[in-house]
């Protein structure tokens, strides 16, 4: 079995991407069929998934399968497939939706993660090039900012449906590490005013079910100030109030953008920096190559590179 997958200590060569969209996945009961985009190395087999959720950024492409390239290229030629929904809460679906409209989505999102999983062999046959390359036991969830909320979710994360005031639990078995990009931290007194009027269900998220092994990547001057009072720390808080074993990549002078993952070039990176972005996709590739495959090597080798330098990017806590 090969496995094209390289990174710093990650093993092999790059490798050319096949990208495909969009590949629509029937979806009875849900507004509109769920799109994807899959990208995949051309070459190699027994390739892992990254299931990618999108963030919900001001731009009117970015917040769909249409973004994150800077993160979906790299992993792909690194040997992952990487799958990227549409939620319902893309602007491409319709008029820019109001935030207190987008936050409703916050259950389907996750339900559209669990839905490509549940048919990555119609992904399969709509791409016939990965036909019997992917392996199935092999999954890992990566979102940033609300796709960081959807995929903590799916790690175990837990909130109090503010409608019906019931405890939800999302959490796939499938689903073996994740990581966590400029995530949202707790509820509680760390919120604003907006952010309760508008987001309730973050008033109640509890990161102590989160048992799945996770990467928290945060930006040290992310203070995401109209979501929390709480300053940049506030997206550490993934890793600080979940159980090991977790890891927290913190970027030196980084932002909500951490440098420009959701796109190429963008406008909403208010801290655009190519060499941050190409950091943070050989971590966290190195981190999901190594705990996907059982091997810590890649990972501990993409730390030490990390801290080699006489200038580090960022630093690396784990527990």
């Amino acid at each position: 079995m090969s496995n094209p997958t390289h990174a710093a200590g990650v093993p092999g060569s790059p490798t050319p991407v096949l990208s495909v969209s969009p590949v629509v996945l029937p979806s009875p009961g849900r507004a509109v069929d769920l799109q994807v985009r899959v990208s995949a190395p051309m070459t190699g087999s027994g390739l892992p998934v990254i299931l990618l959720s999108h963030g919900l950024g001001f731009s009117n492409n970015l917040s769909s399968l249409n973004g994150y390239a800077p993160l979906a290229n790299l992993w792909a030629a690194h040997g992952f497939v990487v799958i990227q929904p549409t939620h319902l809460d893309s602007r491409t679906l319709g008029p820019a939706p109001a935030r207190p409209g987008a936050a409703a989505h916050w259950r389907t999102r996750a339900e559209d993660m669990k839905r490509a999983l549940d048919q990555l062999d119609v992904i399969e046959a709509a791409v016939p090039q990965l036909l019997g390359r992917i392996d199935h036991r092999r999954v890992a969830v990566a979102g940033h900012s609300m796709g960081g909320h959807t995929a903590s979710l799916l790690l175990g994360a837990r909130l109090t449906d503010p409608h019906d005031g019931t405890e939800v639990d999302l959490a796939d078995p499938r689903i073996k590490a994740g990581v966590l990009l400029a995530a949202p931290g707790r509820g509680g007194d760390a919120l604003t005013e907006f952010t309760v009027e508008n987001y309730s269900f973050f008033l109640t998220t509890d990161f102590s079910t989160m048992t799945t092994p996770a990467l928290v990547v945060a930006g040290d001057k992310d203070d995401s100030a109209f979501l929390t009072v709480a300053g940049p720390d506030w997206h550490a808080d993934p890793y600080a109030l979940s159980p090991a074993p977790k890891s927290l990549l913190t970027l030196f002078g980084a932002e909500h953008g951490l440098g420009g993952v959701s796109g190429y070039d963008v406008a909403e990176t208010t801290d655009e920096n190519p060499e941050r972005v190409a950091a943070v996709a050989r971590l966290t590739s190195a981190y999901l190559y190594s705990e996907l495959h059982g091997d810590d090597s890649a990972w501990r080798t993409a730390c030490d590179a990390l801290a080699s330098g006489p200038d580090p990017l960022g630093r690396v806590d784990s527990k």
